[in-house]
């Protein structure tokens, strides 16, 4: 990433970023809230768009955004392929992952080693997350005795569910055998994530990962330690601050959470479906995009380079070249 002229870069981006796409003849299209998914016979293809989101909205667009996430998640699943099995194919594209289609399992399984997010605020209200009990006289930000799994529900829409493994198991949700394999899985992608992620100065502290069947085989799927999907500390920042009670520099998209919270009270966090976005300035846009790539460099050891350039275009042509399109 080129420091200096960084900022003009991103402004000359802010107007190209890629908010959706259109390629009919890929296959069924199917919209999340940040990718674009088309689904042909027995492959997904996987469009990383800039779209942002927040308290279960898509918010904005942010420069670079798409092409970073799917750099990290790439990044990760070619790391781990050899500890557990993933859906990618190949990456055609920065924004692009071909991958194999599977059938999805309806549960997140989110792991932990910090008290913080929803978990501190479900302990604080002396609430159980996914009906385990912590001990008390636990801080904010503090380092759990163990790690824990936090499954949950895998909503089209809307909040997800906290949901026990006693329930899950009750309800049938997943075969036994299974859901053993995707927490024994978990453990092993999240303690993989910490000790890489510990060399580059950083705390891996909570993320989760979502998991399909392929041919019978399991297979973890959709992203793995992005910026979206988990938390990630500097490590030096941590220690001195949780003793002053003060939290960690972070690297991940809470920054954003907190600007609308503190700069629309009235609108976020409670946020309704169907409310009007308001305006998002384009100095919180230039340092969220420098927050991505400040992380991806940081998680990776990689250097991005930034070019303003017509994404859509880029997708198009390279699609094409892999005869996708």
């Amino acid at each position: 990433m080129v420091k200096n002229n960084i900022d003009v870069i991103i402004k000359e981006q802010l107007d190209k970023t890629l908010n959706e796409t259109s390629f009919a003849t890929l296959g069924t299209l199917y919209k999340g809230k940040v990718r674009d998914n088309y689904i042909k016979k027995d492959i997904r293809i996987i469009i990383a768009t800039d779209r942002l989101s927040a308290f279960d909205r898509v918010i904005t667009t942010i420069p670079f955004k798409g092409e970073l996430l799917n750099r990290v998640s790439s990044f990760w699943f070619e790391k781990t392929k050899d500890i557990v099995k993933n859906h990618i194919i190949e990456i055609p594209d920065p924004n692009v992952a071909i991958v194999h289609q599977c059938d999805m399992i309806p549960i997140e399984m989110i792991v932990r080693a910090y008290i913080t997010g929803s978990a501190w605020r479900n302990y604080e209200k002396e609430e159980t997350t996914s009906g385990i009990i912590l001990p008390s006289g636990l801080r904010k930000n503090q380092k759990l005795d163990d790690i824990l799994l936090t499954p949950s529900t895998k909503a089209e829409s809307g909040h997800d569910i906290y949901i026990s493994r006693e329930q899950i198991l009750k309800q049938k949700m997943v075969n036994k055998e299974i859901y053993e394999k995707m927490e024994q899985s978990a453990l092993k992608l999240f303690k993989y994530g910490q000790n890489y992620c510990y060399k580059n100065g950083l705390i891996l502290v909570d993320t989760k990962y979502e998991f399909g069947m392929k041919d019978g085989e399991l297979m973890v799927v959709d992203e793995i330690h992005t910026q979206d999907s988990s938390r990630f500390w500097i490590l030096d920042s941590y220690e001195n601050r949780f003793e002053k009670n003060e939290n960690p520099e972070i690297l991940d998209k809470e920054i954003f959470r907190g600007w609308l919270m503190d700069t629309y009270p009235d609108i976020f966090p409670n946020i309704k479906p169907n409310q009007e976005i308001p305006p998002i300035s384009t100095d919180i846009k230039i340092e969220l995009a420098k927050r991505y790539m400040k992380s991806y460099e940081k998680i990776t050891g990689l250097e991005f380079e930034a070019n303003a350039t017509n994404v859509k275009q880029r997708i198009y042509e390279n699609l094409k070249k892999a005869n996708y399109l």
